[in-house]
């Protein structure tokens, strides 16, 4: 009992991961149609940056509140690079798909070997305040506090998520914005500027999640963020394209399913099963599980 306990919790730390990183992709993806492929290399990056702002405030006591801070500057570094890509390279190819893709692939591939040629491509262990490191007891299991503080983290963004599409006038101008921009336009909303913000608060989700990846791993490297994307992409499809609801239940279900499969069955397992739960989704409800039918 106590090993399926550890499992679950165990889990949900990386559905954790798996949601700030496939809830940017969500965003951009499913709500402005933009294929970002080098939104792997922002969560590396995030990784860095928050790894970088722990060595450089190293006087600052204690490890807590210097993490925090260096969560803080990790999170603001991803969201300024994520409005420079979108003003300098997206902005003026919306609608092109395949010119996102190859521009967005680039860039991915470049931003990978900028971190390994700053940073070399071992792993950087990222500074830790003991409580993470320590472990809370739950029916009999010894769960490392640091999984939950990442799930914990992974809840605040899907609420803050929620509340800013539907409750915020940027959220609204979004979505409308995503149903007819044209018609939004006319009437005089600059619907380029939210567009911006959305693609900002993407590398920002992604730049966090590059930071507890750093926990959750024992360390960065520059190409963490390019693996996990291909199980984002994954959880974005799962849970239907612009749903972050969707997407939050879909990063639980690949995150335990791999956790499952890789320990109960044989390593390597639980990615096979989640590629085929990717498959069975696909075939019987190709939106996704709360992603809405095509017209």
């Amino acid at each position: 009992m106590s090993t399926f306990v550890l499992l679950v919790a165990t889990g949900l730390g990386l559905a954790g991961l798996y949601f700030l990183l496939a809830a940017g992709l969500s965003l951009i993806f499913g709500l402005m149609d933009v294929l970002n492929l080098a939104h792997g290399a922002f969560f590396a990056l995030g990784g860095y940056a928050a790894w970088t702002a722990m060595d450089a405030l190293d006087v600052i006591e204690p490890v807590g509140l210097r993490f925090l801070l260096a969560l803080v500057i990790a999170g603001g570094v991803g969201y300024l690079v994520g409005v420079v890509v979108e003003r300098l390279l997206i902005a003026r190819n919306y609608g092109d798909h395949l010119v996102q893709i190859l521009v967005t692939l680039g860039l991915g591939f470049a931003g990978v070997a900028f971190l390994g040629g700053l940073y070399s491509y071992d792993p950087r262990s990222l500074a830790q305040p003991e409580w993470f490191a320590d472990t809370t007891t739950v029916l009999g299991a010894r769960i490392p506090n640091s999984r939950m503080l990442i799930f914990a983290v992974a809840v605040v963004v899907l609420v803050g998520l929620l509340t800013f599409l539907n409750r915020t006038r940027h959220g609204l101008i979004i979505r409308a914005g995503v149903e007819n921009r044209q018609m939004v336009q006319a009437l005089g909303i600059d619907v380029g500027r939210s567009f911006t913000l959305v693609f900002g608060i993407g590398g920002m989700l992604a730049a966090i999640g590059g930071t507890l990846g750093a926990v959750y791993f024992n360390g960065i490297t520059p190409g963490l963020g390019t693996t996990q994307l291909i199980f984002a992409f994954i959880v974005v499809v799962i849970g239907g394209l612009g749903s972050i609801t969707g997407t939050a239940i879909a990063a639980v279900v690949v995150a335990l399913t791999q956790q499952m499969g890789n320990f109960y069955v044989a390593t390597g397992v639980g990615d096979i099963a989640v590629v085929a739960l990717l498959a069975l989704v696909l075939l019987v409800r190709p939106q996704g599980l709360l992603g809405r039918t095509a017209r």
